[in-house]
């Protein structure tokens, strides 16, 4: 018998119990799912930061953290965590958060809102959007989410460019990496796209200076996270004309306090964290088929780097 401990919200158990338990059964393992075990006796933990476990400590028999999160910079510094800890990388999550960016990213390319918000009875039939290849894109990440929406839009016609820390090589994508890297990738560029992890070497990617960098009226979008951009840098771009429109998904306080200058700002699109999230059923089946393998011998798939924090 296998030990499984999960620890994330109650409102989460219920949604996961019954797919876990079906994805444990259909990989022909013998698991005791519960959300309360002795710390002692658990084998593994199905984790979301924001569950009751926040202390490792007790839990020495533990041979993995597999967190329902992309996202562990909330928990990859904790000093009581010594066991692998594994991020989930799911397709259906790269999904979501294609379509999400391709929507966004399509809607500023071709000044949608323009229609949809304007309505005031002029008939504008003279204002054209260029054609994608004129649109130079920077996607800022280039993990399995930065990769997937960079493809997405070359696909489209979107001459993108990458960035990363380190180097990466992505067909149809000018790769990128390192400070110098970054100032290339952002002159000029029309549409930036952020989906770098959360450490304190990417807090605030887009600053006053970098901001200066893209094309006058580029847009940002921002699934990635909050702290990449500085807050105040992003509005006295705004309301420059610098950028011309932020759509922004994520921040350094969820939620969003209602006085947040966000949320009046008539430049900003402000949705609630639902770029994209896990799905239960394809969640539960990627952990059940990470378990077992370790179980056979092999290693842990999406292991978290703790020195890269990611």
């Amino acid at each position: 018998m296998i030990n499984v401990l999960f620890s994330a919200k109650p409102a989460a158990w219920d949604e996961y119990r019954d797919p876990l338990e079906t994805a444990f059964a259909n990989a022909d393992m013998d698991v005791s799912l519960a959300t309360h075990h002795a710390p002692n006796t658990v084998d593994y933990i199905v984790f979301a930061p924001n569950g009751p476990v926040t202390n490792f400590s007790p839990y020495v028999n533990t041979k993995g953290i597999l967190s329902l999160w992309a996202g562990v910079e909330t928990v990859v510094d904790n000093s009581t965590l010594t066991q692998p800890l594994m991020r989930m990388v799911d397709d259906s999550l790269t999904a979501g958060m294609v379509e999400w960016v391709v929507g966004h990213a399509m809607r500023h390319h071709l000044g949608m809102d323009v229609h949809i918000v304007g309505q005031d009875g002029v008939w504008r039939d003279t204002v054209y959007p260029p054609l994608a290849r004129a649109r130079p894109v920077t996607i800022l990440g280039l993990g399995a989410l930065g990769t997937a929406c960079g493809q997405a839009l070359t696909a489209l016609g979107f001459p993108v460019t990458g960035w990363s820390r380190s180097p990466k090589s992505v067909d149809g994508i000018r790769c990128l990496q390192g400070v110098d890297g970054l100032r290339d990738a952002l002159t000029d560029a029309q549409i930036v796209v952020l989906l770098l992890p959360d450490t304190p070497a990417t807090e605030n990617t887009l600053d006053a200076d970098t901001l200066n960098l893209l094309a006058h009226g580029a847009f940002v979008i921002n699934p990635g996270r909050g702290p990449l951009i500085d807050d105040d840098a992003l509005l006295t771009a705004l309301d420059s004309g610098q950028v011309a429109h932020a759509t922004l998904d994520v921040f350094r306080t969820e939620p969003l306090p209602t006085d947040h200058p966000y949320w009046a700002h008539p430049s900003i699109t402000v949705t609630p964290h639902i770029a994209s999230t896990t799905r239960p059923d394809t969640a539960s089946r990627i952990i059940a088929a990470n378990i077992k393998r370790h179980l056979d011998g092999g290693q842990f798939e999406n292991k978290v780097d703790r020195t890269a924090g990611y």
